[in-house]
């Protein structure tokens, strides 16, 4: 009897954890997760709306991103699709002191045959900010998003996934950065 509940206990932990790093390697938020939930079970399309929290975990109802935001991401879906390559998906910062604000830039080339426009990026905390061209960036050039972290209040390793949209296929890639706070 003993050896069954031990055998259970070690395939649901096994399973918890699994579930913890595939959500972790995607890059899926909290926020991501409760849209694809309302989405499901309210049949909701818009992916504008819906529940959304802070980084101190006050929760906002309603729309998350400015209308210029909205109107620039209805423009992307209606675009051609065409293919994107980050030159790399990953970077670490290394050891660095708590408060400072680290900046990285991640090049990715427009690698299929037509315009390529970034819709949004999702991040994963509010400490982590995006900036990338509005314009669209032509057939064969590179374009480059700026991830700025900001490791006030952190300490210890941190992991910080940035989730880029765009007319790509795949529509959202997941980039990401790291750094050991001390």
């Amino acid at each position: 009897m003993y050896r069954n509940y031990k055998i259970v206990l070690l395939t649901v932990l096994t399973l918890s954890v699994f579930t913890l790093v595939i959500v972790e390697l995607t890059g899926v938020t909290r926020n991501s997760l409760f849209t694809l939930f309302r989405r499901h079970h309210e049949g909701n399309d818009n992916d504008y709306n819906g529940y959304f929290y802070s980084k101190e975990g006050t929760v906002y109802r309603g729309e998350i991103f400015s209308e210029d935001t909205k109107t620039r991401c209805d423009k992307v879906k209606r675009m051609t699709k065409t293919n994107m390559q980050f030159y790399e998906t990953k970077f670490s910062f290394g050891n660095v002191s708590e408060g400072k604000v680290l900046k990285h830039t991640f090049r990715y080339k427009n690698t299929g045959q037509f315009p390529l426009m970034i819709c949004k990026a999702d991040v994963t905390c509010g400490c982590t900010i995006p900036n990338f061209q509005l314009e669209p960036v032509p057939a064969g050039h590179d374009g480059e998003i700026t991830i700025e972290f900001n490791t006030t209040g952190k300490s210890g390793f941190q992991q910080k996934n940035i989730i880029v949209h765009s007319n790509a296929i795949p529509e959202a890639v997941s980039i990401g950065i790291e750094a050991d706070v001390k």
